[in-house]
């Protein structure tokens, strides 16, 4: 009876928001790519779209893009799936330090990553004398520092929880420790190796800073192609028939994902078991060399960084830190890097301001299942399928005249708007597990007593999505807060952010420029490390209050 009742009226006011801000920040700069890259003249124009695909520097980046995209998974699950074993399954001293270190690679900004693969790879770096720098050993090893932790997570948490029982049943019918690995213990673990396999291929394939910035001008992907197109050659068409070819590429591999998620889903489902235990002094070699493994792919380019943007002409000191609230050379920097840092703060805080105030309120909406919710979710899901690069790029070909009498193509906040939109997903799959826990039977009573639907949520919903709606929040600063992709396209040159202001210095020659481009980069990362360690100690006081 409860899914047949129609869907109340506020629910389609509700549903208006996230619709018509989507609507026009998203569907319509969508839209606007494919018809630049299959219509000309009101008709089809296959041949133009096949010419633009058939160049060999087309086949060329698409294959980069896959190679990178491998090469990167591969390493991640090489160096994930042991240190999830070490992180997770085992139970040591100091092993939530750890395991909270290694994550903190994953919310660090793309740039901030390759700036400190930079740093560590130059001619002057630790590792310059291997001569790395711009090939693809270098972006593949910066994608497996950036995405090693979503394997630790997906892998370890379903590792944590396997029933012990079994393999010590295998063991006993005489199995050896490997037998027992490989004939238990893997084939369970395999949903959650392949979704964390599908979930990192799409990041590597969608990485267009650290390939931008770390690649040069010999690597090149198809994210970095549209941009080359764009702002170099200015061919819209070609940038639109590469944008459409992304869009496929990163639809497939968010179509592996979901199946994956799903797969692990029902593996997982059922009672949550404890199978983790202490670890045994036969344990320590095993976790020694897991440990130094983890430490040496993680380690030097975060010390690079911070070494790199300490040193100067006359040895080491705070030159390049005090340089950022000077006034660089006009030609690199309109502004001092400062007001970049604060342009970033402010467009990170109304974006995921925006992002979670919608976010709430299609957790809310697709709460109580139903074809329209269902229809909603999916519509929200959708920027998770299309790169960063081509929010910015749809957004910067429709918005650029004025709509309804107002010209928004250059206003500042548009650069908020497209972060808001790469964040939204995320925030969505963050609170929607929370607000479908929530007992329905407490709803029903409280309507019951006479309380209205807003007052049934402040007093019944609300209390309990606090702590994962701080997280969701601190989440999507974070994410904005780095955003490189669509800002790169939308960001005005009088008003850049601290991501696109790396760049331009990290492109200058110079030591003051390169010196100032790493401390800009190590205050991002400060910046977005402390934003997520605000949002996760929120959360956790929330969840002990209640």
């Amino acid at each position: 009876m409860l899914r047949r009742r129609p869907l109340h009226p506020a629910w389609w006011a509700l549903a208006l928001a996230p619709v018509a801000f989507l609507g026009l920040f998203f569907l319509w700069p969508l839209l606007t790519i494919l018809g630049r890259g299959l219509v000309v003249d009101g008709h089809l124009d296959v041949a133009g779209a096949w010419e633009v695909l058939s160049e060999p520097r087309t086949g060329k980046v698409v294959a980069t893009t896959i190679w990178l995209a491998v090469l990167g998974t591969t390493g991640s699950l090489l160096l994930g799936v042991p240190a999830a074993y070490a992180l997770f399954r085992l139970r040591w001293r100091g092993q939530k330090v750890v395991r909270a270190l290694a994550t903190v690679p994953f919310v660090l900004p793309t740039v901030v990553v390759a700036a400190a693969f930079s740093a560590l790879l130059r001619p002057s770096g630790l590792l310059g004398h291997f001569s790395l720098d711009q090939s693809l050993a270098a972006v593949a090893a910066a994608l497996v520092f950036y995405n090693v932790a979503v394997v630790l997570r997906v892998v370890g948490g379903t590792w944590a929880g396997l029933d012990p029982s079994t393999v010590a049943a295998a063991r006993v019918l005489g199995a050896s420790r490997w037998r027992a690995f490989r004939e238990v213990t893997l084939p369970a673990l395999m949903p959650a190796v392949a979704s964390a396999a599908a979930i990192v291929f799409l990041f590597c394939a969608t990485s267009f800073g650290v390939v931008l910035v770390l690649g040069g001008t010999r690597v090149s992907t198809v994210e970095t192609e549209i941009y080359l197109q764009v702002n170099q050659f200015l061919d819209l068409r070609a940038a639109a028939v590469l944008s459409i070819l992304q869009l496929l590429i990163v639809g497939l591999a968010l179509w592996v994902a979901d199946r994956a998620r799903k797969r692990r889903e029902r593996a997982t489902s059922g009672r949550r078991l404890d199978g983790t235990r202490a670890a045994r002094r036969r344990d320590l070699p095993v976790v020694a060399m897991i440990l130094v493994a983890l430490g040496l792919v993680l380690l030097p380019p975060l010390y690079a960084l911070v070494e790199r943007s300490l040193r100067t002409a006359s040895g080491h000191g705070f030159d390049h830190y005090a340089a950022l609230f000077q006034q660089p050379g006009r030609s690199i920097l309109p502004v001092p890097v400062w007001e970049a840092a604060v342009n970033s703060l402010v467009t990170a805080a109304l974006a995921a301001a925006v992002a979670t105030v919608l976010g709430i309120v299609v957790a809310h909406l697709v709460t109580h299942r139903s074809r329209r919710s269902a229809l909603l979710d999916t519509l929200v899901m959708l920027p998770l399928g299309v790169s960063a690069v081509m929010v910015g790029l749809g957004m910067l070909l429709t918005l650029n005249r004025p709509i309804f009498g107002v010209n928004i193509g250059g206003s500042w906040w548009l650069v908020a708007a497209a972060q808001a939109v790469v964040a939204l997903p995320l925030v969505v799959r963050s609170i929607v597990p929370t607000a479908r826990a929530v007992d329905p039977r407490l709803r029903m009573a409280a309507s019951s007593l006479g309380a209205s639907p807003w007052r049934v949520w402040r007093a019944v919903d609300w209390p309990l999505l606090r702590g994962t709606t701080g997280l969701a929040l601190g989440f999507a600063f974070a994410i904005a807060l780095g955003e490189f992709g669509a800002t790169s396209f939308l960001a005005r040159p009088d008003r850049p952010t601290l991501p696109t202001a790396i760049y331009r210095l990290l492109g200058r020659p110079g030591l003051e420029n390169i010196g100032m481009a790493f401390a800009a980069s190590v205050v991002l990362a400060i910046m977005t490390a402390s934003v997520m360690m605000a949002s996760e100690r929120m959360r956790t006081q929330v969840g002990a209050d209640l």
